[in-house]
């Protein structure tokens, strides 16, 4: 985290760059400003990435466009010996909670609905508030930001247990189960979703708090 508090009578957020430092990207070791590479891991230091917005915005649309078509074609195709059905990720979840199995549609909608969409919030958010005056105090903008990278490891829920169906459910030609293009498409929006929020440089969170103080 860039935003230091000092303890005293009052608490006082200090950046790291206002207390002449600068921190390692990769291996979190605090150096002096003016080091050029990190001692511990040999990475370049650089106080802030003047190119990770730009990252972020590219990485996120592509996530967006890659999100349509994962919700309009079947992310599953299941074969028996007499039909052949192809389900969507809402239309199947819609099917599970018709059928009463209302816990795991709840789950599905909230993995492939909720959680995607929210991330696309958010990440939008913290890169427009890099930028933009927030009314949402760094430090909880910081939290925000792990919260992003911590739920993007279960976004892939939906493509697991495609998988994991299709490799259960292989009769020969009595029944089958196969993934439909939703799937790669609903991969490809994790991905890179997951990529945006990794590119944003969260120290930029703490350059509003810095532009205000200067202008007060």
């Amino acid at each position: 985290m860039d935003g230091l508090v000092i303890s005293g009578t009052d608490n006082i957020t200090l950046t790291a760059r206002e207390a002449g430092l600068v921190g390692c990207t990769h291996c979190a070791r605090v150096w002096s400003i003016d080091t050029a590479v990190c001692g511990r891991c040999g990475a370049t230091l650089t106080s802030r990435d003047p190119k990770s917005l730009s990252r972020v915005w590219a990485w996120w649309i592509a996530g967006v466009l890659a999100y349509i078509p994962a919700n309009l074609y079947p992310i599953l195709r299941t074969k028996t010996l007499f039909s052949e059905e192809e389900s969507t990720i809402i239309g199947g979840a819609i099917d599970l909670f018709t059928n009463g199995d209302r816990g795991v549609a709840a789950i599905i909608l909230f993995a492939s609905v909720l959680i995607p969409v929210g991330k696309f919030i958010a990440v939008a958010f913290l890169a427009l508030g890099a930028k933009r005056a927030s009314n949402l105090p760094g430090h909880h903008r910081h939290v925000l930001f792990e919260i992003v990278e911590y739920i993007g490891r279960w976004s892939m829920i939906d493509v697991f247990v495609v998988a994991i169906t299709s490799a259960l459910v292989q009769l020969g030609s009595v029944a089958s189960i196969q993934p439909g293009p939703a799937a790669l498409a609903f991969a490809l929006s994790v991905i890179f979703t997951m990529l945006a929020a990794q590119s944003f440089d969260s120290r930029m969170i703490w350059d509003r708090i810095e532009e205000e103080k200067v202008s007060e």
